[in-house]
């Protein structure tokens, strides 16, 4: 509660409310507004009355309680919350009957061919960066289509084959398939094997089914895909998905151009039609070059012209579909034209056989049976895992939130991951690898037109009739096709190149934790880089809170507005008192960083002042025990003569400094720890032996609350306040103090001088 007061009090109590300068400057005159803004220069600092707060009690908090009130919210049912739980998790439930069938399906139909006709060369493409034949990836792309459409809030997101996870996937599957003994000569197996592969699998003499190198990598990819999925599901139930802002924009982006760079180096010797190891592990980028110029003399011709034609066909017609997306209604499919004019090509002029160009081979048709990980290989593939799971739902959520917001509907996190880690689980049982959502794909079917997940349907069966009827038309399909169509849908990540200026303009912090993630994801490895980029994200938000902006303040004239001095100008400092900001939380690793800078702003160091005062007792004794008058004047202080073995007085006057009171402003704490209290109350209690009074101003309540709790009141001078709501009430209790302080010492000074006089006529 506050105490009754003047009008001009009470009005400055009102302003101290948030939103009420509005409500009074929308009712009150202008001269109103005037003497509400500031204290008129001859009001009198005694009309001052603290504005106090009445808090509300904080309600009793019992983790107990809240868990059996949790328990007992999931544990009832009844229909409508059988109903509520399906359709939070089927979302499709939810939309799909109130589809507009007349409004809505022209545009999911047509951008769902489109983006099926987009993922078909893309899904082969893709399963050849994944280190696994072209048949999976097309599986993927389908069974991933259908999971999302049920599962997602999403209505634009397409989830399939993602070039970045396909490159971890096939690093991970490289690295196994050489723990288990294939050879890099068989890095390319014929592929014509690929429908029979499963049926060349013999027992081993351990119990455990071995095959041939075909059939042992997707075996790998579909348990790494079992556990991305399950990592992603437990992140979505324990309710987890914040966990994806820790990944910046710079950060993500730093790390796809990364892994772009990374891709486009895997990809060339396909271009060039040479035979050379994949190499894993740090320095693999620096090695595949070494090798790309070392055997670049056994450039297969033919394929080298076949990439260039194709690079010189689809390159153009992509920036053309770019430039004029907004005045086309749908882009060419160049990259599907192509492969299937190179397919016609390759097979009519024979370039297996005549040219040793590599081919696709045959590509099986239909489903296979369903399979289980390998739970022998998730003990080595669990931390392989991690960084797929992170990297595809932060992908995921962030594509989703951003299509979200642009198209106004809500998008819930939690249950993104939920979909992307079904979508990673449930087709691990029928031969997919891991998928997120793609960035091109999801691109293309937003700027087409698509209005729900109804296109992911129709691209899946766009997808369903290559595995059923048109794969194998594929056979002639040159590799080097493939390549060039992974490293086209690569301009993204390489674009970012040019936002650097940019970039460093608005933020040079972020401009380093993106050349620092790039660097370490294209020279180290993909894991490592990642693991790079966000521990160094994470140690620049450290090093931000450790050394802050700090400033002196300034009033602007006739205003209750105080300022940063060093940023504006046309402010005026208050006689004798120095407003403080530290522009951030007071914790343990800024509590050195946080006296250093007030000693230097305020210009005030109170253990050099105390050190000194205490020079001056010494030397106030010596001179006292030396003098033989009645009266020993120091530092402008009045003091009668002692014994030179009695200690100076504990009033005498400390060192000449140029303020009275010191505030700090804690508007931009968000929180102080038990070191950060400690501290403040030492703050106080050094000034205090140099005569300077310690007021704090714009505490939010959990600091409030953590000062009441350290017993700050009941220390600090500030007639029981904790701390003031305001910068303004501080300076002007700090002035009704300084003012009573005078009065009281002119009071004092004028009766031990009459006591004197009393005592030297009495004497005479």
């Amino acid at each position: 509660m506050y105490m009754a007061s003047p009008p001009h009090v009470c009005l400055l109590f009102l302003l101290s409310s948030p939103g009420a300068m509005e409500d009074i400057s929308s009712q009150k005159s202008g001269q109103d507004r005037d003497v509400l803004s500031s204290r008129a220069p001859e009001e009198s600092p005694d009309n001052f009355v603290h504005v106090r707060l009445e808090e509300y009690e904080p309600a009793d908090f019992s983790t107990k309680d809240l868990i059996l009130k949790k328990a007992r919210e999931v544990c009832k049912c009844h229909h409508q919350t059988i109903i509520t739980f399906f359709c939070r998790l089927f979302p499709v439930l939810d939309w799909l009957p109130r589809y507009n069938i007349k409004k809505q399906l022209l545009g999911d139909v047509v951008s769902g061919l489109l983006v099926g006709i987009v993922a078909i060369p893309q899904s082969i493409s893709y399963s050849l960066l994944a280190n696994q034949d072209p048949i999976y990836g097309i599986y993927t792309n389908f069974f991933c289509s259908i999971i999302y459409a049920a599962m997602a809030t999403s209505r634009h997101n397409f989830v399939g084959s993602f070039g970045v996870l396909c490159l971890m996937i096939g690093q991970s599957v490289n690295r196994h398939l050489q723990l288990a003994g294939y050879s890099d000569s068989s890095a390319r197996v014929s592929l014509e094997g690929n429908s029979t592969s499963s049926s060349n699998s013999t027992v081993s003499t351990n119990g455990t089914e071995a095959c041939d190198r075909s059939c042992y990598a997707i075996t790998v990819a579909l348990s790494l895909s079992f556990l991305v999925g399950l990592y992603q599901i437990l992140l979505g139930v324990l309710q987890l998905g914040f966990l994806a802002v820790y990944l910046s924009e710079p950060l993500l982006s730093g790390f796809v151009t990364g892994s772009s760079l990374t891709i486009i180096t895997s990809q060339v010797k396909y271009l060039l039609g040479l035979k050379i190891p994949r190499h894993e592990g740090v320095g693999s980028f620096i090695l595949t070059w070494v090798d790309l110029f070392k055997y670049i003399q056994n450039t297969n011709i033919c394929d080298l012209i076949t990439s260039i034609v194709a690079l010189a066909i689809i390159g153009p017609v992509k920036r053309i579909n770019d430039r004029y997306k907004k005045k086309m209604k749908a882009p060419f499919p160049i990259e599907l034209l192509v492969v299937i004019v190179a397919t016609v090509v390759s097979h009519y002029f024979n370039f297996e056989e005549r040219y040793k160009s590599e081919v696709c081979g045959d590509i099986p048709t239909g489903f296979k049976k369903p399979t289980l990980p390998d739970i022998n290989l998730f003990s080595t593939l669990a931390v392989d895992a991690l960084p797929i799971a992170v990297i595809g739902f932060a992908m995921t959520v962030s594509l989703a939130e951003i299509f979200g917001k642009k198209h106004n509907y809500a998008v819930r996190a939690n249950q993104e991951m939920i979909a992307i880690g079904m979508c990673n689980l449930v087709p691990s049982f029928f031969y997919c690898f891991a998928s997120s959502a793609a960035l091109t794909k999801t691109l293309l079917k937003e700027s087409t037109g698509t209005q729900t997940q109804i296109s992911s349907l129709v691209t899946s069966l766009v997808l369903l009739l290559v595995l059923l009827w048109i794969a194998p038309l594929f056979y002639a399909l040159p590799i080097s096709i493939l390549g060039v169509v992974t490293i086209v849908n690569l301009r993204g990540g390489l674009r970012k190149f040019r936002d650097i200026p940019r970039m460093w303009q608005l933020s040079k912090l972020d401009t380093v934790v993106w050349w620092i993630t790039m660097l370490s994801s294209t020279l180290l490895t993909t894991e490592i880089g990642l693991l790079v980029g966000v521990c160094f994200a994470l140690l620049c938000i450290i090093f931000r809170t450790q050394r802050p902006r700090a400033t002196l303040l300034g009033k602007v004239s006739n205003k209750e507005i105080y300022e940063d001095q060093s940023a504006y100008k046309q402010l005026s400092s208050i006689d004798n008192i120095k407003i403080f900001r530290f522009e951030s939380s007071l914790y343990y690793a800024n509590k050195d960083y946080f006296n250093t800078v007030l000693y230097q702003k305020t210009g005030v160091n109170p253990n050099l002042l105390a050190a000194k005062h205490q020079r001056v007792e010494g030397q106030a004794n010596a001179d006292t025990g030396n003098s033989k008058s009645f009266f020993g004047i120091r530092f402008g202080c009045m003091k009668p003569v002692k014994k030179k073995t009695e200690k100076a007085p504990a009033h005498a006057c400390h060192p000449s400094i140029d303020m009275h009171t010191l505030i700090l402003d804690c508007g931009a704490m968000q929180f102080i720890d038990t070191v950060g209290l400690s501290v403040l109350k030492e703050t106080y209690h050094d000034y205090k032996e140099v005569g300077v009074q310690v007021l704090l101003a714009n505490c939010n309540p959990s600091i409030r609350h953590r000062l009441r709790e350290g017993g700050w009141a009941a220390e600090a001078d500030s007639g029981g306040q904790v701390a003031f709501h305001s910068v303004h009430d501080a300076v002007q209790f700090a002035e009704q103090q300084y003012h009573m302080r005078q009065e009281d010492s002119k009071e004092k000074r004028n009766a031990l001088l009459a006591s004197e006089d009393l005592n030297l006529q009495t004497s005479l």
